[in-house]
């Protein structure tokens, strides 16, 4: 194998350690994938750093005829995805040849996702939900915040109460390897969210929730008995089976990554492009993204047949009749 390609296996393989956070697994795992594209290259007379569109395409054919998985290939060509962004960052190139191939098997696994009406029938039900106020404004606030930002239920209820004081426009969410990243505040969220802290501010020292944030929840929006001291992930999951169930939704559809690809869908159809979207969501690869384009097929199918000078047949003169 060429020296210059593994030294470069070995640069991008530092700096996603050190930017990303990547864990040992993962890096080992990128490491494999491209030293096997590596061996293919190097066997035809081919470069890593010069590798085209079509080479990567016949790389993952070549895949394919081993008999490797989807999930296999599907997990090579992310491991292609990010070298490819990397090298383009890094000024090795000019173009990114891996950005427009589809992974294996993408079409067959849209999303599960919920429709507008449905969201806005979960976010009316959330704060009817609770046996007390302080709880159905809680509620309230952790259903608009998810469907707003579209943030992981990790980053959600692991949101620190100091970086959402003042009505902020905007919040900052701490993702996958420790990236932060600006997400914006519908006025609905940020309503919810101001009501939320000042009944969280003012509660009675001898409250349940005044005891909370006099305890390990003082630092968390979303205060929890336990040792984290947050609302643990799996509260949040049967939380939002209840309020599913109260806006008469089947529970086994709703689950916090439902809503945050309801988040995605939604505004690709409002007109949202994916670059935005990525940004948006944290996601580190566009291929992650990518899985929401059947929406924009859609958008754009419709497009064409409803607004193309030729997509409908011209109205009949007199002189054809």
């Amino acid at each position: 194998m060429s020296h210059s390609d593994l030294r470069a296996i070995s640069t991008f393989l530092d700096a996603i350690a050190a930017e990303l956070g990547s864990s040992q697994n993962t890096l080992m795992a990128y490491g494999r994938d491209l030293r096997d594209l590596v061996e293919w290259l190097t066997s035809r007379g081919l470069s890593l750093k010069a590798i085209t569109r079509d080479q990567i395409e016949a790389y993952l054919a070549h895949c394919d005829a081993q008999g490797l998985s989807r999930a296999t290939r599907a997990r090579r060509l992310s491991s292609i995805r990010q070298f490819s962004r990397f090298a383009l960052e890094e000024g090795w190139r000019d173009d990114d040849p891996a950005i427009r191939i589809s992974g294996p098997g993408r079409a067959k696994r849209l999303p599960k996702t919920l429709s507008t009406e449905e969201v806005d029938a979960l976010l009316a039900a959330a704060p009817e939900l609770g046996r007390n106020e302080p709880e159905r404004l809680r509620n309230a606030c952790l259903m608009e915040l998810l469907y707003a930002t579209g943030m992981r239920v990790s980053e959600l209820v692991m949101l620190p109460v100091a970086s959402c004081r003042g009505d902020p426009a905007v919040l900052m969410v701490r993702g996958k390897g420790n990236k932060d990243r600006m997400v914006p505040l519908t006025a609905p969220a940020r309503a919810a969210l101001s009501a939320w802290i000042a009944c969280r501010d003012n509660a009675p020292e001898d409250s349940r929730l005044g005891r909370l944030i006099a305890g390990q929840g003082a630092r968390w929006l979303f205060p929890a008995p336990g040792a984290a001291g947050h609302l643990p992930r799996q509260s949040f999951g049967r939380l939002l089976k209840d309020i599913a169930i109260a806006a008469g939704i089947d529970p086994s559809r709703v689950t916090p990554h439902v809503i945050r690809h309801a988040f995605a869908t939604h505004l690709l159809q409002g007109g949202a492009d994916l670059r935005s979207i990525q940004t948006l969501l944290g996601h580190a690869d566009l291929g992650t993204t990518e899985i929401y384009t059947h929406v924009l097929d859609a958008r754009m199918r419709d497009l064409v047949l409803n607004h193309h000078p030729l997509a409908h047949p011209a109205p009949s003169t007199d002189s054809e009749r």
